[in-house]
């Protein structure tokens, strides 16, 4: 299948428009379910823009999807030779390769749904100055374009664990919720910066930097037992460390569940999403004004 061109999204967009107007009106004393509405009929346009940001990224390579899985190999390889062979931090029970590899896994998610959707409206600048749609489209198809590098990324961890003889227990069940609630995170925070970065554009400057600070605030390299006991209900206002912690518990099943950190991480990844929202829809109106 051909990636979708710019002209063929406009058409599809077109044919939303007409139901989009009808919903506007019928529902004009419900803003938030007229949003929400013109959302779900503009689905079809949400499937074309994340296939093309999935064709687009592995268009013209050659390794192809081998790029995927390299970046979090390297980057757990080297966090294996210095931090756990040499330094000897500690891994929760693992072996330190799986451990740090199951957590670069859940942070690459992350870090490229939020840095892509930080930059998603501006990047898209000619098809929001052409046509009507829900701007919202935009950020969430660039969220799920980031999904199929994770699938992969997984059935090498699947592979990984096969290695060193780790059996799944059935709370790997319980991942596809973790997610969620890390896409929850990365989109509510994507929301708050493509809406900055409409106005002022040296917002996608300080995106690098604030992904670089996150994964140091996130226990990747190192497990949350290295953070003092009466830090850590501060330290799990971070989302990622729930979910990091939760996903690495539900591959073995072994020990308590992080309840306590899940539920304050699930706690800030839904203020985060619900305020990206109210920002971003307060803000819609004047996008294509700054583009």
């Amino acid at each position: 299948m051909k990636t979708p061109s710019t002209s063929e999204i406009e058409q599809v967009s077109m044919r939303r428009q007409i139901k989009t107007t009808y919903v506007a009106v019928h529902d004009a004393d419900g803003s938030w379910r007229w949003r929400f509405r013109a959302l779900w009929l503009h689905r079809e346009l949400l499937y074309f823009l994340a296939l093309r940001d999935i064709k687009v990224r592995y268009k013209q390579t050659v390794l192809g999807a081998v790029w995927v899985v390299l970046q979090p190999a390297a980057i757990a390889l080297t966090l294996t030779l210095f931090l756990g062979r040499l330094v000897q931090v500690p891994s929760a029970g693992m072996p330190y390769l799986v451990f740090a590899y199951s957590g670069m896994v859940v942070w690459l998610l992350f870090a490229n749904s939020l840095t892509e959707s930080s930059n998603s409206l501006t990047a898209n600048d000619r098809l929001i100055g052409k046509v009507y749609f829900p701007r919202l489209v935009i950020p969430i198809s660039v969220v799920l374009a980031a999904l199929p590098d994770f699938a992969i990324n997984a059935c090498v961890l699947g592979l990984m664990l096969a290695y060193y003889h780790l059996v799944p227990a059935w709370t790997l069940l319980l991942a596809p919720l973790l997610v969620v609630l890390e896409l929850m995170a990365a989109l509510g925070t994507g929301l708050w910066l493509t809406a900055l970065n409409v106005k002022y554009r040296d917002v996608r400057y300080t995106v690098n930097f604030l992904v670089q600070f996150w994964f140091f605030a996130t226990p990747i390299a190192y497990p949350v037992s290295v953070v003092p006991q009466r830090w850590q209900a501060w330290y799990g206002l971070n989302p990622m460390v729930g979910v990091v912690e939760g996903f690495r518990w539900s591959l073995t099943g072994e020990g308590p569940i992080p309840a306590r950190l899940l539920a304050i991480s699930a706690g800030m990844a839904t203020v985060l999403l619900l305020s990206g929202l109210a920002y971003f829809s307060h803000t819609e109106d004047t996008f294509a004004d700054f583009i």
